[in-house]
């Protein structure tokens, strides 16, 4: 007879050794915004802990790249070119991924742009331009949504794992980022968590990370974001800017059976930005 409180398949909770709690081994995952910054890191430490990788990215070049240098670690990766935006694309990318191995278990919609510097840069209210908010809507929270929705609909029951990237600039009020993307990292996090709630009766958990300043292409090591490096350095208590390998740790956790009863949770990985306003 099956025990009613029994863990269900890719749960933590038989076990307290970490090589179980944390086992992603033949696990199959989806990154989106795979080819650099954080998606890369996240895609890289599933990989590295076992798990078969699709790489997904809407540039052709530096994706390829991306996915040479883990299959030269001997990785189980693949990758494929996908517009966010695109509906069909990601759809396919999902098929791809469920028809790779044992099936698809674990998503991490991560891919997003920037808005640029915020209103302490000049950039108010009177600036924002229609043509760039709705580009940074459709990326950020449109093409998110259409993620997640392709994601739920190829996911493994059971112990499927989405996790969304937010950013710290959508918890508190920000004036060095702009309007755009504060809004649209906001409305991402609201929305995980009402799909938490939803996909929790397939068991499928729904989690964010909030990052904060990191050495990223829309983050510190944006060109454009020169003038305000200094203060997201300042604003933080540690008093740097982090590395993206720095969010291995956490995309680890989050995708394993150890965040079996983790759900519609928001992690934030700030370095203390929010501790330090408080």
């Amino acid at each position: 007879m099956t025990d009613p409180g029994a863990a269900p398949a890719g749960d933590g909770r038989a076990s307290s050794d970490p090589r179980v709690l944390f086992d992603v081994r033949g696990r199959g995952a989806v990154v989106t915004g795979a080819a650099s910054g954080l998606g890369f890191a996240i895609a890289r430490v599933l990989a590295r802990n076992g798990a078969r990788v699709l790489l997904v990215d809407n540039t052709g070049e530096t994706l390829e790249t991306a996915r040479q240098s883990l299959a030269a670690e001997g990785l189980e990766v693949r990758a494929r070119m996908a517009d966010v935006r695109d509906r069909a694309a990601l759809d396919a990318a999902m098929q791809d991924a469920a028809g790779w191995g044992s099936g698809l278990d674990i998503v991490f919609a991560n891919a997003g742009v920037s808005s640029g510097l915020g209103r302490r840069f000049g950039n108010g209210l009177a600036e924002i331009d229609d043509d760039r908010w709705q580009s940074v809507l459709d990326i950020n929270l449109t093409g998110l949504m259409l993620t997640v929705q392709a994601a739920a609909a190829r996911m493994n029951d059971g112990a499927g794992r989405i996790i969304v990237t937010s950013s710290v600039a959508g918890l508190a009020v920000d004036p060095l980022v702009g309007y755009a993307y504060s809004s649209s990292k906001a409305a991402v996090t609201l929305f995980a968590q009402n799909v938490a709630t939803e996909l929790a009766t397939r068991g499928i958990n729904v989690n964010v990370i909030a990052p904060g300043s990191f050495l990223t292409a829309i983050g510190a090591k944006n060109p454009g974001n020169t003038g305000m490096i200094d203060e997201l350095t300042r604003a933080t208590a540690t008093g740097r800017i982090a590395d993206p390998a720095e969010i291995e740790g956490l995309a680890l956790l989050l995708a394993s059976p150890a965040a079996g009863h983790i759900t519609g949770s928001v992690f934030v990985i700030d370095g203390g930005v929010l501790a330090t306003r408080n």
